[in-house]
Formats: structure tokens, sequence, C-alpha cells
């Protein structure tokens, strides 16, 4: 077992302060449940990690492309280090008004007719903020939670959103990734560890479950972070050393 120091942490932009930026972002806000949901606040960068609400989030959508592709799903799954509160867990399928492919229908198995009877996003969008509000979001690849949800966001709104999350594949890559495979490993046809979801958790003995599935990712998610943190860091790690 090893620790990561807070000078190892390497933050692909810089963080901003979040508390500062949400009481910004209230007041500026105009849409009145991203104004309640920013007026609920962040937690300050130097929060011990065992005193973090978290709430670990995953989407299925339509494809990769944010610019053409829409969410179709959404899991989430509130817990702290302790304990993952499944009691609280929620899962939505939403409509993304755009063509589905075929393909992705075999990936995360949601029919055409399962979405043409959704809810538009914007139907569960007060449930899905108040389950936000004051967490910190859990992801494992932020780029694909963060964008897909400030678009469709946009999209309704005209208005965004921005919250702080912890990428837990950002972690495994700090931990497995950071340094670059050696002349030797490579004619050896070494390749560099895998850091999907699936492959990430079986370095920490997690058990395996069936992948694309938002709320089931999202329950992966959330104990894959718990095992980063019981392995790699320590209880009173400030979030501030691990979020984005």
């Amino acid at each position: 077992m090893f620790y990561l120091r807070p000078t190892e942490i390497q933050h692909s932009y810089q963080v901003p302060p979040w508390p500062e930026l949400f009481s910004e972002l209230a007041r500026s806000a105009r849409d009145y449940r991203l104004e309640r949901f920013y007026r609920a606040g962040a937690v300050s960068g130097d929060t011990p990690l065992s005193d973090v609400p978290f709430v670990a989030m995953d989407f299925e959508t339509t494809g990769l492309n944010v610019k053409k592709d829409a969410i179709v799903s959404i899991g989430l799954v509130p817990f702290t280090l302790q304990r993952i509160r499944w009691h609280q867990a929620k899962h939505w399928i939403v409509n993304p008004h755009k063509p589905m492919a075929e393909e992705a229908v075999v990936i995360h198995g949601i029919t055409h007719s399962e979405i043409q009877t959704a809810p538009d996003l914007l139907l569960v969008l007060d449930e899905l903020l108040t389950a936000l509000a004051g967490a910190v979001v859990v992801v494992h690849h932020k780029q694909i939670e963060r964008s897909f949800l400030a678009s469709a966001l946009q999209a309704r709104l005209t208005e965004g959103i921005k919250f702080p999350v912890v990428d837990t594949m950002e972690l495994e890559a700090l931990m497995h990734r950071a340094k670059p495979l050696g002349l030797w490993a490579r004619l050896r046809g070494q390749k560099p560890a895998s850091i999907r979801l699936s492959d990430s958790r079986s370095r920490y003995h997690l058990p395996f479950y069936q992948p694309h599935h938002a709320l089931t990712d999202a329950l992966a998610t959330a104990e894959l972070l718990q095992a980063q943190i019981a392995h790699h860091y320590q209880p009173d790690t400030a979030i501030g050393d691990i979020w984005g």
C-alpha cells in the first residue's frame, strides 16, 4: 500500500475555488433550479475526505459526440467513505430527442420504444439537482458527465452547469500511467494498464458488474473510489487534493 502526497496530484486544469464560484453562479443563475443548486454550496477544498458527501453519477448516451448525441439514462448513488446509501439511489430513462444508433441500443439495452415514452430531462431536473446539491460528484471519465449535462441544460435553459468532480479514471491514470512504459517493456509487447471501470475495479478485487447500465455503473464508481482512497490516500486527505 502506498499513499499519494498532495504534490503528486496533477490536475489537467486549474481547479476553481468551488465555494466562491458557487456563490457567484447563484447570483447569476437565471433558472430557479440552478440557483437553488448553487445556493446549496460546495464543500471547501480543505474538507477531509471522511467528511465529504459524495454522489456517484453515470450517464448512458446515444453516442459519445456531445454535439450530436444526448443523454438516455442517468444513475445516481449517494455515498460517503464509510457507507453507500443505496436506498437513496436514483435512476431515470430520459428522451434524448435524437436518433439512437443500433450499436448504442446493443451496448446499453435501452430500446427505442422505451425512450419514446420517457420524460424529457427537464422533467426530472429538479429531482436530479436536489440529489446533487451540496455533494461532490464522482464519475469515471468526467468529460462525459460534465459535458453532456452542461450541453443538455444549455439547450433547455440557455445556461449550462458547473460542479466539482472526482474522476476515478483520472485517479487510476495517475497511479498506473504516470510514467510511460520504457523501451524494453514496449519491445516485450507490454501495454499500459487499462483504466476502464471494470479493469480498475479488478485491481482492488471488487466484484464484476455487468457494464452499461447507468445505475450499476454509478454504484461501481462509488465502490471504486472507496477502494482507491482506502488503498492510496488517508481519510484526512483534503478533497481539494483529488477533485477537479
